[in-house]
């Protein structure tokens, strides 16, 4: 039997875990512990997400260091998961030597193959906090289906995909401000020329749910893909881009690379080799993610793995969210609750049953 490396989505590191977050902890701790109990070789490998913009906002309003905040959240988190039963075999963070290291090898395999250029990017400026707005902080209105309150990259109203600057009404979630137009140089890798493979790759039987093999067929991969804009201008807390001063690597560049470097990090503490996990077909990779983030582990991260040699997942398990009354928690609402707050009052043993008789093989919500 193949060794198992499991890996569950990087929680970012600017905020507290809550009770929605725990949904695919828990299931994919069940996961692990299914196969251990059969005998398998198991990892099951995390880490903080901790580079963007968010951070360096917080970091600024707060007067302290990025570090700061990203030391003082992991801390948080993994205590969280420690209440509630969830054990990592290792939990890391991006923001390491390993990963930047590995983020450098995977920027030279694209560069080497001709596939990264740079040209002149509109995008929204806030004229309040004087920074450029990644797509997850602007919001407005869908300009598809007219939902209020999307985000910049898609709807989860109608799941359309779209530039943030088609939002109508933006508002830039750091201020609240309506954004303006900006112009700034970027870095984008051309993904298009792996689309035949990529095509074949996601619509293998049992590569991940049947429905969002049949959502990337319908929305992305039936036309010529769009180059992938994987950089952002100072200033911007993140690895610096090596042969390009002044720019640094998009938090959606390296943030899955921290599940090789956190693996690396587990194979030096336990005497075992990194090439057995990340370099060898005797070793099968399972991503366990939400639904939210389905384009970044099925479209762009299978291309950097494929491009610079690393092992491809064999299973990419996707779930939907925990709503109340078929509604997004929200905190003016109420229905918003911290894990933390949830173990003053409950054991978390029961959430764990919970989730527990949720798991399935399909991508559908847990509505309470």
């Amino acid at each position: 039997m193949k060794r198992l490396l499991v890996t569950a989505a990087l929680p970012y590191a600017n905020g507290h875990l809550h009770i929605g977050h725990l949904v695919e902890y828990t299931q994919t701790d069940i996961f692990v512990r299914a196969w251990r109990m059969c005998g398998r070789d198991v990892a099951y490998i995390c880490a903080d997400d901790t580079h963007g913009t968010a951070i360096m906002m917080r970091a600024r309003q707060e007067g302290r260091s990025e570090e700061a905040v990203i030391a003082e959240m992991s801390e948080a988190h993994q205590r969280d998961f420690a209440a509630f039963q969830i054990e990592f075999d290792h939990y890391g963070s991006t923001h390491s030597p390993e990963n930047q290291r590995f983020a450098g090898e995977i920027w030279k395999a694209f560069r080497d193959r001709g596939l990264i250029h740079s040209e002149k990017v509109r995008q929204f400026f806030d004229p309040v906090e004087k920074i450029f707005l990644a797509d997850r902080f602007v919001k407005g209105t869908c300009p598809v289906c007219n939902s209020p309150d999307q985000y910049g990259d898609n709807c989860d109203k109608c799941g359309s995909t779209y530039d943030a600057i088609a939002l109508k009404d933006p508002k830039s979630t750091l201020s609240g401000a309506t954004p303006v137009l900006g112009e700034a140089e970027h870095h984008l890798v051309s993904i298009e020329p792996e689309r035949p493979w990529l095509t074949e790759w996601t619509q293998v039987d049992g590569r991940m749910p049947k429905e969002i093999a049949n959502y990337l067929m319908g929305f992305f991969l039936d036309k010529p893909l769009l180059d992938w804009d994987v950089s952002r201008p100072a200033p911007y807390f993140g690895f610096p881009i090596p042969d390009a001063p002044g720019h640094f690597f998009y938090v959606w560049f390296d943030a899955p690379i921290g599940y090789i470097a956190s693996t690396e990090q587990w194979t030096k503490k336990t005497n075992r080799k990194f090439d057995d996990y990340w370099r060898s077909n005797d070793t099968e990779i399972v991503h366990v993610i939400g639904k939210d983030i389905v384009k970044f582990h099925t479209l762009f991260w299978p291309v950097m793995l494929k491009v610079s040699g690393f092992t491809l997942p064999s299973r990419v398990q996707v779930h939907g969210f925990l709503t109340v009354n078929g509604e997004k928690m929200s905190k003016s609402k109420g229905t918003f609750v911290l894990g933390s707050k949830y173990l003053e009052h409950l054991d978390p043993a029961y959430l764990r049953y919970y989730y527990a008789s949720k798991l399935g093989p399909k991508v559908d919500d847990i509505d309470l």
